[in-house]
């Protein structure tokens, strides 16, 4: 009874003071859109920081696996959660003092995006050392849940914020949260891993390495091959929402906002069910079903009619998207900590990371002039379609494998 309140109390502790650090992160984010939105009025500039925002993760994703199974996970998380809070920091202290050009943010946006890619497969890595192996689907939905708490009340607090102080003074919630953070990381004693001669290899023998433990669960393989073909069509879709409001349905910004609220909202639903009641044991299947169940959806919005009824039923299918979406990462997550070694698991979860790195800007410059020749709403018919064909055929491949295996 007592090592089970300390795993629980040193998991929480963890859980968090990460959902703090996230608050801050997102409510710091929202502010600097609407910051430089209406300090450019330029859709391109925009694009620019979400490029800049993303292109580390693309670029270094690979690095920060092996590091994370090379290095201290505590380390590495607090390191970059303190650096992307110092660089919020500096640049707020520069910004109140001076008028610095708007390109400047894109640096502090880079620096975060770095600073994130290492983070997250540190700490992916590190709740499975933590957390016993039955309890990580609860647990993940635990963190689902914190996280998507964090996403639909952080812009509140930023949009907030920002209607009381400057940009500066916004920025310093980021530098609170990262504090936080990291003593909330700081106090909690991880297990250390043991060390093997695989971690004296050269960085790009451990990439194919860490590439080989897909290529040795064969189940994972086809989980993840589903994910990146889907993703490409799908993750486009999450920068459409305002379209779809304001072009197809034709209604204001406000319903723009409900809609992003709808997707948290199913978000939270199916974190809360997935930490409490949902005992999810074929953990593959499951996440095959969630990403099915994405293509279902997309689909179904694109078919919705241009009515004020009709954006009741899109936000609905909202709910579910965000729903769907965890029904996928939840049990896939879980699945990776539970069956993937420690030292290799900072590299499995680079490559989730590098899927959707990479997955939104190309996407999105295949997605955007079909979109804009055929309509948003087309393009969401479009992924749905294609979503459904992909995934029910690297499904049938699996069935057909494992179809009796409990995976």
């Amino acid at each position: 009874m007592e090592k089970t309140q300390k795993w629980k109390s040193q998991f929480i502790t963890v859980a968090i003071g990460q959902a703090i650090s996230m608050l801050g992160s997102h409510g710091v984010q929202f502010a600097l859109i609407w910051w430089l939105a209406e300090k450019t009025s330029s859709p391109f500039m925009l694009g620019i920081s979400g490029l800049v925002a993303y292109l580390p993760m693309s670029l270094f994703s690979p690095l920060a696996g092996i590091a994370a199974d090379r290095y201290n996970r505590k380390f590495i998380s607090i390191f970059s959660d303190m650096a992307m809070g110092m660089v919020a920091l500096i640049y707020a202290i520069i910004l109140f003092f001076f008028d610095l050009p708007v390109w400047t943010v894109f640096i502090m946006l880079c620096v975060r995006g770095i600073g994130s890619t290492f983070q997250q497969p540190a700490i992916q890595s590190i709740i499975p050392q933590l957390v016993p192996k039955d309890q990580l689907i609860k647990t993940n939905g635990w963190i689902q849940l914190l996280n998507s708490g964090s996403f639909l009340i952080g812009p509140v607090i930023g949009a907030a914020l920002y209607s009381i102080f400057p940009i500066s003074i916004v920025l310093l919630s980021d530098v609170v949260g990262a504090i936080l953070a990291s003593i909330a990381l700081a106090i909690v004693k991880i297990p250390k891993i043991a060390k093997t001669q695989r971690e004296e290899q050269h960085f790009v023998a451990e990439i194919k390495e860490g590439l080989q433990v897909f290529r040795e669960d064969r189940k994972l393989f086809y989980i993840v091959v589903a994910e990146a073909l889907c993703m490409f069509f799908y993750a486009p879709l999450s920068s459409f929402y305002p379209l779809m409001t304001s072009d197809y349905f034709q209604l204001s910004a406000m319903y723009g906002s409900a809609v992003e609220l709808s997707f948290a909202i199913g978000m939270m639903i199916s974190s809360l069910l997935f930490s409490s009641i949902l005992k999810i044991e074929r953990k593959i299947r499951a996440s095959f079903i969630g990403l099915f169940g994405m293509g279902v959806i997309s689909l179904l919005c694109g078919i919705i009619p241009p009515t004020y009824i009709g954006w009741f039923f899109f936000a609905a299918s909202c709910i579910c998207l965000g729903a769907s979406g965890n029904v996928h990462t939840i049990p896939l997550t879980a699945y990776i900590q539970a069956t993937v070694e420690p030292q290799k698991m900072g590299r499995a979860f680079s490559v989730l990371t590098l899927i959707s790195s990479v997955s939104m800007p190309i996407g999105l410059l295949f997605s955007s002039p079909i979109a804009e020749k055929v309509g948003v709403n087309v393009w969401f018919f479009i992924s749905g379609f294609c979503m459904i064909t992909l995934t029910a055929l690297v499904l049938i491949r699996y069935a057909v494998k494992y179809g009796r295996q409990r995976t």
